[in-house]
């Protein structure tokens, strides 16, 4: 019996509560917000950053990402919302996790994919495919995590080098991060599509 059978029969005879359902996903962050170059140049401790962290986070993520429900080799969904965009210039934000404790790297990365104008962006991204997702000690939980806004050069392609780095600045968006547990699917209802 398939995962999605299973929930589908405990559903019927009453196993499992919407509570229970909910907690197959949650919702990471939802952010919107405007970026500028001057923004892209003072991000410290590095340039073209983002930083989630505190309230920014979900507070009730949990600590452990493996158990009681697996979310680290379930998948996240990413959902951007371009708002404004000064050009089509192909832009991609890497979206970095930043574990409480690390391994070798120390954080791993997945990215929105390119895009050139504005509009509603949305994929869905295994945990265990994305970069250095193994540097994670995902039993420790994630502490913050570091939007980068980049050209399509490459992992070091950080907008704020650009020489027309007027094509990239100022942008708005809002992004979604939704994990998923293992096993279970994304459930759109919960996300609001407009923010407030």
């Amino acid at each position: 019996m398939t995962r999605y059978y299973q929930i589908l029969f405990m559903i019927t005879i009453g196993w499992l509560s919407a509570p229970a359902l909910q907690a197959q996903q949650f919702t990471l962050f939802d952010t919107e917000f405007t970026y500028t170059k001057e923004n892209a140049d003072n991000s410290k401790p590095s340039k073209s950053h983002y930083y989630m962290y505190g309230h920014l986070l979900n507070p009730d993520r949990p600590k452990d990402w493996t158990t009681p429900i697996d979310y680290r080799n379930g998948t996240v969904h990413i959902r951007m919302e371009v708002l404004e965009k000064p050009s089509k210039a192909p832009t991609t934000w890497s979206l970095c996790y930043i574990p409480n404790k690390g391994q070798g790297n120390g954080y791993g990365c997945t990215n929105t994919g390119l895009y050139t104008e504005p509009g509603v962006y949305e994929k869905d991204v295994p945990m265990t495919s994305f970069w250095e997702n193994e540097s994670i000690i995902w039993t420790e939980g994630i502490k913050q995590m570091d939007l980068v806004i980049k050209d399509d050069s490459g992992g070091q392609g950080h907008a704020h080098k650009r020489v027309d780095h007027e094509n990239y600045f100022p942008t708005k968006v809002r992004f979604t991060m939704v994990q998923v547990a293992a096993g279970a699917a994304y459930d759109p209802s919960q996300i609001k599509t407009t923010k407030k």
